[in-house]
């Protein structure tokens, strides 16, 4: 594997679920371009897509089938203006038809998707997409989404979406690796990262990109803490963040929009019982907006990407009223480098690795960020990511008919608080008995031994001892 880069640990794409709707939303996207690249798109009558494993038995609630069609269109998850995905994809079950790439029009009835219970060898996660030509003939491509929107194909095994592919003068293929470039070039994590984004694009290119996530970021909390009603999907969940947030805010201070709301945050004096209820409520609010199909960050996944912006905005509305930009640059350099190491050497897919993969991760991302944010050393952050993944060891994922809601979304508070306490633990030791490679390694051996029915199949756990009904 090439060398991962922040930008491909967070990344701003739709809701609900970065395996089962940014990559295959992806991997249309890929398709469409081999279509091209072989010179058959016009010629191209119509399309076939198999779905297989977990994309196809999680894959309705996952909005699966949607992501695709998407992806055919034309449209991209960054882009898309959220409000007109409903209007596509009725167009496409009223007409019968697909606009191919914004393109074509081909006829397309949505019997054309079919959910293949089997697994294929290579990952939980497959999909092949298969295009009827003028001639009669096949052509058929298989893609494999393995987590936080990076697809792949068998024959390669290399991901297809990393953002660079040049070599960084400092690899952090491990703990032990990144701890040791920062031990000899006496940096922090931060620092070191940036070294090596600088390797890749320009300082305001960085900042640019790290500004419009960060933005991506905020406007999920916004939005979620201003948003009443209910979740789609069936399970009737309505969303809490907007009631808490009430409850919690101060009301002598006024504001607009989003940048006046964090001003607004700061000021607002918080008895230390309700700290704990803001940091729920920011990852709460995130992953209200992403069940419902809103646009956040990946981070490294969306069933995860509330832990980071509570834990970040907890640093910055609870602790450091004054942290700027600067502030949160740093926060996410290093996150960011904590979950390359995990999907190097691990997973974060879920329906390969359970929630540990995935909440887990998270968690253990904005331990190491906030640890460095309050002063920790290198080894310290690295020690605080441990103890984040160490209390997530074994979790699995059972989502409820299939739909990242329950027990998603608090998931994400729980994972922000471990993040907040473990950071706090390791700024208490200066050496830790457990290397974060260890657990790294732990994780994966937990993975690989997990059942399957606990990866993202929605056939074991809370997905089958809790009736629909009873929600």
């Amino acid at each position: 594997m090439k060398n991962i880069s922040v930008f491909d640990m967070l990344k701003i794409g739709v809701g609900p679920s970065s395996s089962h709707t940014l990559g295959p939303w992806r991997a249309a996207q890929e398709f469409v371009q081999e279509l091209k690249d072989h010179h058959i798109f016009d010629s191209t009558q119509t399309v076939e897509i198999d779905l297989y494993g977990s994309l196809s038995l999680t894959g309705i609630g996952h909005a699966t089938d949607k992501a695709i069609l998407l992806g055919l269109s034309g449209t991209d998850p960054v882009t898309i203006p959220v409000e007109y995905i409903d209007d596509i994809i009725s167009f496409i079950k009223d007409e019968n038809q697909i606009n191919l790439n914004e393109e074509k029009l081909i006829p397309f009835e949505w019997s054309q998707i079919h959910f293949n219970k089997d697994f294929l060898p290579y990952h939980s996660n497959g999909m092949m997409l298969t295009a009827i030509l003028e001639d009669g003939d096949k052509y058929e491509s298989t893609f494999y989404s393995i987590g936080g929107g990076f697809i792949t194909k068998e024959e390669t095994d290399e991901t297809i979406d990393l953002s660079d592919n040049k070599d960084f003068p400092f690899p952090t293929n491990s703990g032990e690796q990144l701890l040791a470039h920062c031990t000899k070039l006496g940096v922090n994590i931060s620092d070191l990262v940036l070294k090596n984004e600088l390797t890749v694009r320009k300082e305001e290119e960085i900042d640019h990109d790290l500004k419009k996530i960060w933005n991506v970021m905020l406007e999920s909390v916004y939005l979620g803490c201003h948003t009443d009603g209910f979740l789609p999907g069936g399970l009737n969940v309505r969303r809490r963040a907007s009631d808490v947030y009430r409850k919690l805010k101060d009301d002598k201070y006024s504001y607009t929009n989003k940048e006046e709301w964090i001003t607004a945050i700061r000021k607002t004096k918080m008895h230390y019982r309700e700290v704990f209820k803001w940091v729920s409520t920011y990852a709460i609010a995130v992953n209200e907006v992403n069940a419902a199909l809103g646009r956040v960050v990946t981070a490294p996944t969306n069933g995860s990407a509330g832990v980071i912006p509570a834990v970040l905005l907890f640093y910055i509305t609870v602790e450091n009223h004054k942290a700027d930009f600067a502030e949160i640059k740093k926060f996410l350099l290093t996150a960011g480098v904590v979950g390359s190491i995990f999907k190097r050497n691990a997973t974060i897919s879920a329906a390969m690795g359970g929630c540990q993969a995935e909440i887990g991760v998270s968690s253990a991302m904005a331990a190491a960020a906030l640890c460095e944010m309050r002063g920790g050393t290198s080894e310290q952050c690295l020690n605080a990511a441990e103890i984040a993944m160490e209390h997530h060891l074994g979790l699995t994922c059972d989502p409820i008919n299939g739909l990242v809601q329950i027990p998603c979304i608090e998931r994400n508070s729980m994972g922000a608080i471990k993040a907040i306490n473990a950071a706090e633990l390791a700024l208490d030791q200066d050496h830790a008995k457990v290397p974060l490679d260890r657990v790294v390694e732990t994780m994966w051996a937990t993975a690989k031994d997990m059942n399957s029915k606990y990866k993202e199949t929605s056939e074991g756990g809370l997905a089958v001892s809790v009736k629909i009904v009873d929600c």
